[in-house]
């Protein structure tokens, strides 16, 4: 199956690749740039809009602003005219440490909006991350549901909203867990072993839920995305043509394309050009539409 390249991006780190139903067009972020972009397949154009703080995760509003963790808190962010974004700070985070910042996040089933944190620097491998909900409540910094990550990644949700899918993606650990989900109250509960990827190609990192509620997640480092069962068994794994895919998310006028965004890494690219670019595949199978922020 071939890999389209849609957009020869360039992205440092391009992350939380969202489709937006309303516009038929897809959002997604390059942390290190600080920067929100948007490509519509209805003409084939894009934009780009900067932010003053490395954006890390995004979930729509459904008016056209959107919920973003970044360094030290979540803020509501709305595209400008100009390129940049209008910020509004909606609640803070203390982190245990400096330097850190929130990485990946999603809404829930219901629209509450989950998104862990992490220390920038992966070599040091500290377990200072952690994972916050947030539902709109104001109040003083969110507290942490789960504590003594070192990258908490790899965010899903079943169909029917009742497993909660997380991963660890660093190189020590690499392994995935699924709980299971109060959705009345919000709560993971009932943390299992889902995937062991150091028994598969790639480190996990950002992932998605199709209507089948087979969990996709992207193989850093090895070109990979692989579908696993709801029991855990691969399925299948989809190559594109660069090491590190960041994150997949399913779009399209009828949900059948799985969008990839990737990492443009340092050093000798002559292997892979289009590091940092943004891929299409036809998967198959078709999505779920992602859930807009209710808070």
């Amino acid at each position: 199956m071939q890999a389209e390249l849609i957009l020869d991006a360039r992205n440092a780190t391009g992350e939380c690749p969202v489709w937006n139903a309303q516009e038929q067009a897809l959002y997604w972020v390059d942390i290190p740039a600080k920067r929100l972009h948007r490509w519509s397949p209805l003409d084939n154009s894009t934009q780009s809009w900067e932010a003053p703080q490395m954006l890390a995760c995004i979930a729509s509003h459904g008016d056209g602003s959107w919920l973003a963790g970044q360094e030290n808190g979540l803020f509501r962010i709305r595209p400008n005219d100009d390129g940049t974004v209008a910020s509004d700070r909606l609640i803070d985070v203390r982190h245990p440490r400096s330097n850190m910042r929130f990485n990946d996040g999603r809404c829930d089933r219901q629209g509450r909006f989950w998104a862990g944190t992490m220390f920038m620097d992966m070599a040091e491998a500290l377990e200072v991350g952690s994972l916050y909900r947030f539902d709109g409540s104001q109040g003083a910094p969110l507290t942490p549901y789960i504590t003594n990550m070192i990258v908490p990644n790899g965010l899903g949700f079943s169909p029917d909203g009742k497993i909660m899918y997380l991963s660890d993606s660093h190189p020590t650990v690499q392994k995935i867990w699924a709980f299971d989900y109060d959705v009345d109250s919000g709560t993971p509960h009932n943390r299992r072993l889902f995937v062991d990827m150091n028994q598969y190609p790639g480190r996990p990192d950002g992932a998605a839920v199709d209507a089948e509620g087979c969990y996709w997640i992207c193989g850093n480092d090895e070109g990979l995305i692989h579908r696993f069962t709801p029991e855990g068994k691969l399925d299948r794994s989809l190559a594109v043509p660069v090491k590190k895919p960041s994150m997949c998310a399913f779009g399209g006028r009828e949900l059948d394309t799985l969008f990839v965004t990737s990492i443009r890494p340092g050093g000798d690219l002559s292997d892979q050009p289009l590091a940092g670019g943004v891929f299409a595949l036809q998967p198959g199978v078709k999505g779920l539409e992602e859930p807009l922020f209710k808070g």
